[in-house]
């Protein structure tokens, strides 16, 4: 009883090739830039917010400060806007900016120009002044301060 089988041999697939690649190496090629993309834009989101909040709690303990005198106040509040402008823009804009240079460049940021022909005047040369100004209103220097926070762009 033998029985002659004819047996072929054995066939292997064909080898798999590199392309087109399959459907998850597709998504990973739209889902990283993406993720990278939208990890930036959070980074930045939020460290600008954080940039607004700090600047909103060290105005207000200018604001709130009894122990220093006007032309104090008037220092800390130069010194703020320039911290907070060069924070929240580009360095290059307002880091070397003085006198009315510097003035119209913080008009940019409220309606009309209060800052190069208003109460904030006094902001150019405050750091070479002995005393205040006579005509000092700094309760409202720090509201004009509090409406140029509130107008700057993300």
């Amino acid at each position: 009883m033998e029985q002659s089988l004819a047996l072929r041999d054995i066939h292997l697939p064909e080898a798999i090739s590199w392309w087109p690649p399959a459907m998850g190496w597709w998504l990973l090629l739209v889902l990283i830039p993406l993720l990278v993309f939208g990890a930036w834009w959070l980074y930045k989101r939020l460290t600008r917010n954080t940039t607004v909040k700090s600047a909103k709690r060290l105005l207000a303990t200018i604001k709130e400060e009894p122990n220093t005198d006007d032309l104090q106040k008037l220092q800390q509040l130069s010194t703020w806007l320039r911290r907070v402008s060069i924070s929240l823009a580009p360095r290059q804009k307002s880091a070397g900016l003085t006198g009315r240079a510097w003035l119209t460049y913080l008009d940019n940021g409220v309606d009309g120009s209060p800052f190069s022909e208003g109460i904030g005047q006094c902001l150019a040369e405050v750091q070479f002044r002995q005393s205040a100004p006579d005509e000092l209103d700094i309760n409202g220097l720090i509201t004009l301060c509090e409406t140029w926070l509130k107008g700057q762009k993300p």
